[in-house]
């Protein structure tokens, strides 16, 4: 695909933000606009496009510096109510993953387990100003002599907090069922025997990546909504991978693409990170996140007008093959027929779930909107874009 001059330009852009005149619409009131207008004349009126996704993406986590303590302590071992965080960093800076458990968790011993709290759990209680039990131990030296130390401590107590996710905001995703004869439990939900339902979670014509397939607009830099707070994009996540079959539009049919980010933890808001219990799988923390889409030219304007029904995603069955390493498609859906409720599988009727909330994804997109609209979000130029497949 050949480079595109663009008929405007980011700067341009944020100037009419600044003196009020910018015109922002949500991602599925492009998909309209597009549909009466034609990308021509919508890349001539619009100037940005609001995108957004809520769902569970179990790779997030939080830097966390709990401060010194008196005597001075090397942390060789953190707990978080009562759930671990990673310590080999320095004396006191701590990762909290969202997908670790609580330590005395009896995991799937008892099968399912219902992993009550973990790691998504002590990030979502923090951002909601609750009052959490850490506890420090170390092998003491010289210069940090202390061996053990506890404390309560909020978020406002601590002197750095920082969401920092390796790998959010998934172009599209598998769509899972189950053909195996017994219920399952996975990062996808619980998926019923012989097809008893289809599993989806991606919101479609609203989500980030799909509205720019080939990342023109998004890179290190690019000011995001993460976590109901202004956050960043710091790179390609991991398993950030554009080179996968597209459709005629550029959307990819299968998992590719995705968003390494972060955000100040004491600017969010609970509502936007939030701790998720997966019966029989594991913990993880649902994000919100939205990216705003410059458009720069016609091409993107056909981008960002993108619909459910022109994005397809493949059927994978997580009853025998995807365990294997053998994620081979059965089939393809588009989001429209997902969103629907029912998909229609070897002749039978399947009804659908989605893990991520549309509605959600509506409400981000919408909270951008306003941000940019009242001047109080400008648009970043990447220092360096996301690898693509072009």
């Amino acid at each position: 695909m050949a480079e595109k001059k663009a008929a405007k330009t980011i700067q341009e852009i944020n100037r009419k933000i600044k003196e009020g005149k910018v015109v922002v619409v949500t991602a599925d009131e492009m998909t309209d606009l597009i549909k009466k207008k034609g990308p021509k004349k919508a890349s001539q009126e619009i100037d940005v496009v609001t995108t957004g996704t809520f769902a569970p993406m179990c790779s997030s986590g939080a830097f966390i510096n709990f401060g010194h303590a008196k005597p001075g302590i090397k942390s060789s071992r953190v707990l978080l109510n009562g759930v671990p965080g990673y310590a080999g960093l320095a004396a006191v800076d701590v990762y909290i993953g969202a997908t670790a458990p609580a330590e005395d968790d009896p995991l799937n011993r008892v099968h399912p387990g219902q992993f009550k709290y973990g790691g998504g759990h002590v990030i979502h209680d923090l951002v909601a100003g609750k009052k959490i039990n850490l506890k420090v131990t170390a092998h003491g030296t010289d210069c940090y002599p202390n061996r053990d130390f506890k404390k309560r401590i909020t978020l406002e107590d601590l002197p750095h907090s920082t969401l920092l996710n390796p790998r959010n905001a998934y172009q599209n995703y598998n769509c899972a069922i189950n053909l195996s004869k017994k219920t399952i439990y996975t990062y996808m939900g619980v998926i019923k025997p012989n097809a008893g339902n289809a599993n989806y979670s991606t919101s479609g014509q609203l989500s980030p990546l799909l509205n720019d397939p080939y990342y023109l607009t998004i890179g290190l830099g690019t000011r995001i909504f993460l976590g109901g707070a202004k956050g960043y994009v710091i790179g390609p996540g991991t398993q950030h991978n554009p080179n996968v079959k597209r459709n005629k539009n550029g959307v990819p049919l299968s998992p590719a693409g995705t968003l390494m980010v972060m955000g100040n933890l004491k600017e969010m808001d609970p509502r936007w990170v939030a701790g998720v219990s997966m019966l029989g799988y594991g913990c993880s923390l649902a994000v919100g996140v939205g990216v705003p889409i410059p458009i720069l030219n016609e091409e993107m304007a056909r981008f960002t007008g993108v619909s459910d029904e022109e994005i397809f995603t493949q059927v994978i069955d997580y009853g025998n093959d995807y365990p294997k390493g053998e994620a081979t498609s059965l089939g393809q859906v588009n989001y429209a027929e997902l969103k629907s409720g029912t998909i229609r599988f070897k002749g039978q009727d399947v009804p659908t779930t989605p893990l991520s909330s549309y509605p959600r994804a509506i409400e981000i997109a919408h909270i951008l909107k306003g941000w940019i609209e009242k001047g109080e979000f400008l648009l970043t130029e990447p220092q360096e874009m996301l690898p693509s497949a072009l």
